[in-house]
């Protein structure tokens, strides 16, 4: 089985209180974009270790753009054992091909675990419905959820509530740009202040895309931008190449233009920097 999780942006992103248990609850919206990794999950006939040990259950390779860190951690081993603990599953040879990259704020490691956990319950007929994989995916990680059903939502608490929202940017085109910065998600919920806005994202996107400029904001992208100038230096370019609308993902660091259809898309020099165009 070969699967290609897909990225994510977010439009708008209010941080709204400070939870008792140290999380903050936020409103966003998730909305799904075609950048996307392969995901290789094979069926291979390895014996499974001791009762409870599937390490030697899981293969597991990785190529593509260079993620740090012992790959045996990666997001989709991890989904794999998180199953395995409730499962009989099959021994499985994975390949993961990087092309979303990381500490981005699209939403990539978190994508290929939850799509992990559906090439399992497809492969070894698990039949776990749609909500139980949600249940499965937020263990793994807060935006993990919404990669299940894979549809823009607009989301709430620590952004594990959906609501599904009808609304699409099909047929705008989608300059991303993630400078050779590293933004800690951590250090940014530490500077954040926050507060609830009058203004609600989903009125926001009812009106054109326009107009969103002043209304639909990121509340990280004050103190990121602050840290780092290149990042807001990034959205200032994109306005002034005709972007309709621009915007940090996320965390960071990546930012995002929104561009008409017909639109001349510009030229992005900025050594090491990643740099991708796609149609919506």
């Amino acid at each position: 089985m070969i699967i290609f999780p897909n990225a994510k942006i977010n439009l708008g992103l209010h941080i709204t209180e400070k939870r008792p248990d140290g999380y903050h609850n936020l409103e966003t919206i998730f909305y799904p974009i075609p950048l996307c990794d392969a995901l290789e999950v094979l069926h291979v006939p390895v014996e499974k270790g001791p009762t409870g040990d599937h390490s030697s259950a899981l293969h597991f390779h990785l190529d593509g753009l260079n993620i740090e860190g012992d790959p045996e951690k990666n997001l989709v081993c991890k989904a794999y054992y998180l199953l395995a603990k409730d499962f009989d599953l099959p021994a499985l040879n994975v390949h993961l091909l990087k092309n979303i990259p990381t500490g981005a704020g699209l939403g990539g490691g978190s994508a290929d675990a939850t799509f992990m956990l559906k090439a399992i319950n497809t492969l070894a007929n698990l039949e776990l419905s749609d909500e139980a994989l949600e249940s499965y995916a937020l263990k793994l990680g807060a935006d993990c959820p919404i990669f299940v059903r894979n549809k823009p939502v607009y989301a709430e608490g620590i952004g594990e509530i959906f609501t599904p929202i009808e609304f699409s940017l099909e047929g705008y085109q989608l300059l991303l740009v993630k400078p050779d910065v590293f933004v800690s998600t951590k250090d940014a919920f530490a500077q954040i202040k926050p507060f609830k806005r009058d203004i609600n994202i989903l009125d926001v996107i009812q009106q054109p895309i326009e107009t969103w400029r002043h209304c639909l904001v990121n509340d990280f992208e004050g103190s990121v931008f602050s840290k780092f100038p290149k990042l807001g230096e990034v959205k200032d370019f994109l306005y002034e190449q005709g972007a309709l609308y621009a915007a940090m993902s996320g965390s960071g660091a990546t930012v995002f233009g929104i561009f008409s259809p017909d639109a001349d898309i510009p030229t992005v020099n900025m050594p090491n920097a990643f740099v991708s165009l796609l149609k919506l």
